[in-house]
């Protein structure tokens, strides 16, 4: 075979794959309009249910002890649109590089630290356990860590969009450590009394043996009369 037919034939197959690339382009456009629709609706849809518990954040953190370096509550929400738009923006540029079956781990632990997220509006702001919501904070941090790492591997300016949300929930753990110690009657610090079961049970045995005794010194009282 001449060279000039060698030359036509590679023409010929690069322009099949022309085509090729034509016809499946808007099919590749449209699943990548619908990741990033799905990724974005995931991370909002975290942010939604820890918003359900902080209805009245606002009034509540206004009403807490804090230190002078705190921030105002009208700070929060713009914050964390941003960094839930970046967090969608990662997850479907991992998505991207072969979708979720490839890139397993990193993306259960992006779901993860989603879940922990939400579940630390409710147990700081709904329930006021100033003490689970710190380790609730701790363990999202690590989570946090673990996916910027996994992300940077996959696509490195993935992993830079995490970055900001490292730094403010770095920011949030101190803040959330340093409102609850100040807040101890409030946010169940380490100084407040604990309403455990056993402490429940204690406190009703000591009202029964003081009442037992209280009763026994009356009828010594009616004895000696």
């Amino acid at each position: 075979m001449s060279l000039s037919g060698i030359g036509r034939r590679a023409a010929a197959r690069a322009h099949v794959g022309q085509h090729v690339m034509i016809r499946k382009s808007p099919r590749m456009q449209h699943r990548a309009i619908f990741g990033l629709a799905g990724w974005f609706a995931v991370s909002f849809a975290a942010a939604a249910i820890g918003a359900a518990a902080s209805i009245h954040a606002e009034s509540f953190y206004g009403q807490l002890a804090r230190p002078s370096w705190a921030p105002p509550a009208s700070v929060f929400g713009p914050v964390w649109t941003i960094l839930y738009a970046l967090m969608a923006m990662a997850a479907w540029l991992v998505w991207r590089a072969g979708g979720f079956a490839a890139h397993r781990v990193a993306l259960s632990l992006f779901a993860g630290q989603l879940v922990l997220n939400a579940l630390w509006s409710w147990l700081f702001f709904a329930w006021h356990r100033g003490g689970a919501a710190f380790a609730d904070i701790v363990v999202l941090w690590a989570l946090i860590v673990a996916t910027v790492v996994c992300f940077w591997r996959i696509r490195p300016f993935a992993g830079a969009l995490l970055v900001p949300y490292l730094l403010w929930v770095s920011f949030a753990l101190a803040l959330n450590h340093a409102v609850w110690q100040l807040n101890p009657q409030i946010l169940g610090g380490s100084d407040a009394p604990r309403s455990t079961p056993a402490a429940i049970v204690a406190k009703c045995a000591a009202q029964q043996v003081a009442a037992d005794t209280n009763r026994n010194g009356h009828d010594d009282e009616y004895l000696l009369v």
